[in-house]
């Protein structure tokens, strides 16, 4: 593919600080720890006795505290992402991490004590206060992790620890694969751009990304199964000490979500597996000509499908006026990031592979990561994150304790964007190949969102289970890769070769186990949403801001009661997996 070359914007962060070396940096250190040890000094073992009204005073400047340690840390993480292989970077990001975990050590106590109040007392404070029941969502996700807190010591020991521990082994993970490169041609080519690659309309570039790929990821196999086997190890000692019943139970608890509902989801999801990804990859076979698919033609573009250099203003035109058919209101939010610098876009060596939004703090604004390549796909990623762009935005103003939304609800803004962009390129093209190519598109997104991350998910659940018994070998890792990897997309897709070594790049199963499953949520519940819409548009755009308003205030049940959707309910699961079968009915039908 011909690129064109053009000037890709890059992120502006001195609405956070100047620079890494700013004074302010220094006396926002000063300030957290100054307001640390005073809160520390009127608050410490003295809840219990508070009145309402002092109670309500003491969240709030706990809430100031959090204010001036997120905004450090976000614009660390954030200067770290533009260059993970570069020293300075790294070594700022740490000295942060470090000072920051000093000083939330110093009001841990806070968040303890809380869950030792009696639940009628926390109720009785509650309702003398409209201040205290402001924060009544806070508390009820605070105390949520009553039954598996530990001692005040030793919740102490692991906070102090975390920044040598866990911390530790996620950067030498995202430094070793920033650090990686892969041979294709006389090029050295870094992860993000031999990724792209498959997506290619040559097979021998895509077979030859492939094979690259697969070869430095297994002469890395090793160092990345180490720090598989170091972290599942880790989570196993601190569920059995907090009395989580399985590797899964934390993540659901954080998410405020019952076991039972992500056992429908996934359930569903296993048994959707034929009618989705098994009867895509066959028919997509067939197009390509072929009795089984390569696993890196995959993300193959269709064979009439000519490859085209999405320039980037066109591609923000796209996704803006998409949003602006739904909504002038989304539309405007969604510019603000592009007129004011809020994010970074051009692919650079060293740069964060993936892409993100990150929502900073309420006092400032998220900023979008990407690595753009002109494929359509950067368009849908585009729209996915500037989803969860606007969806921050919108939170804000429930203040900094209450503005992140659980995972499962996170994905909602930016899979409800990605439709809209999807149905603008779709009504904007009338030849009828072009048209069939766009829905492949969608599908192929859809099957990674929903069937690849529930298998992720799956993978997830027989390492920590296995964990639990003794180190897992590298080959045991692999096989359990290749046997989740095949149940999932079927007999029409060739896993052959190193292709056993693909689960080593992806990095939620390190930074964040049991995360993957938020998006198949996620798509799903949009999938339902979006068929609401289009039943009834009335009233529902006022019902959708609302929703994303919420931030953390609100549970699963109470956002999608106004809709009239239930995720306790395996209709529920069903009505958004149909979605994805339907749009596979009509590529049969073209």
């Amino acid at each position: 593919m011909k690129k064109t070359i053009e000037k890709l914007p890059s992120w502006d962060l001195s609405d956070l600080y100047p620079s890494n070396n700013s004074t302010r940096i220094k006396q926002d250190l000063k300030k957290a720890r100054d307001l640390s040890e005073k809160f520390k000094k009127k608050f410490e073992g003295k809840l219990a006795d508070l009145k309402a009204e002092n109670l309500a005073s003491a969240i709030m400047e706990y809430e100031k505290i959090e204010e001036i340690c997120g905004k450090l840390s976000s614009f660390a993480y954030l200067f770290y992402a533009e260059n993970i292989e570069d020293e300075e970077r790294s070594r700022f990001w740490q000295d942060i991490s470090e000072k920051i975990t000093e000083i939330s050590t110093i009001i841990l106590f806070f968040t303890l004590e809380l869950n030792e109040l009696e639940e009628r007392d926390i109720k009785k404070k509650i309702s003398n206060s409209k201040q205290l029941a402001y924060y009544d969502p806070w508390l009820k996700s605070v105390r949520a992790f009553k039954p598996y807190q530990l001692s005040a010591d030793m919740e102490k020991i692991l906070h102090e620890k975390d920044v040598s521990g866990r911390q530790a082994w996620n950067r030498l993970y995202d430094e070793t694969l920033a650090g990686l490169r892969f041979p294709y041609g006389k090029k050295q080519l870094t992860i993000s751009e031999i990724l792209d690659l498959f997506s290619s309309t040559k097979e021998q570039e895509r077979k030859n990304a492939g094979l690259a790929l697969g070869k430095v990821l297994g002469e890395n196999s090793k160092i990345f199964a180490m720090v598989t086997n170091t972290l599942a190890k880790d989570k196993a000692v601190d569920d059995k000490w907090r009395g989580f019943s399985r590797p899964i139970s934390s993540r659901n608890v954080s998410n405020y979500i019952e076991d039972n509902v992500v056992d429908a989801l996934i359930s569903s999801v296993k048994k959707s597996y034929p009618q989705i990804s098994h009867r895509y990859y066959k028919i997509k076979a067939k197009w390509l000509g072929k009795k089984k698919l390569d696993y890196w033609d995959r993300n193959a573009p269709l064979p009439e499908e000519k490859e085209k250099y999405i320039k980037w203003d066109d591609a923000v035109e796209i996704v803006l006026s998409s949003y602006n058919s739904f909504s002038p209101k989304l539309a405007d939010l969604g510019k603000k990031f592009f007129d004011n610098n809020w994010i970074d876009v051009p692919p650079r060596n060293g740069k964060d592979s993936g892409a993100f939004a990150h929502p900073t703090v309420v006092s400032a604004h998220p900023y979008l990561l990407l690595n753009y390549h002109g494929k359509v796909r950067d368009v849908m990623t585009l729209a996915h994150e500037l989803g969860h762009g606007v969806h921050q935005l919108l939170a804000a103003k429930q203040g900094q304790l209450m503005a992140d939304t659980p995972l499962t609800l996170a994905e909602t803004a930016s899979v409800f964007g990605e439709q809209l962009t999807f149905q603008e390129m779709l009504a904007r093209e009338k030849n009828k190949k072009k048209k069939k190519s766009i829905i492949a598109g969608k599908v192929e997104d859809m099957i990674n969102t929903v069937v690849r991350q529930i298998a992720f998910c799956e993978f997830e659940r027989i390492i920590h289970d296995e964990r639990k018994k003794g180190e897992i070998s590298t080959q045991r890792i692999c096989e359990i890769w290749m046997q989740v990897q095949s149940e999932s997309l079927g007999s029409s897709v060739k896993l052959s070769g190193d292709y056993k070594y693909f689960w080593s790049y992806i990095p939620h199963f390190i930074h964040s186990p049991f995360y993957v499953y938020s998006y198949a949520f996620g798509d799903c519940l949009v999938n339902a949403l979006y068929a609401n819409y289009l039943e009834e548009k009335q009233g529902f755009e006022k019902k959708y801001f609302t929703m994303l308003e919420a931030g953390g205030t609100l549970q699963h049940k109470e956002l999608l009661a106004p809709f009239g959707l239930d995720a306790s309910k395996p209709e529920f699961w069903q009505k958004g997996l149909n979605i994805i079968s339907g749009y596979i009915d009509q590529l049969e039908e073209l």
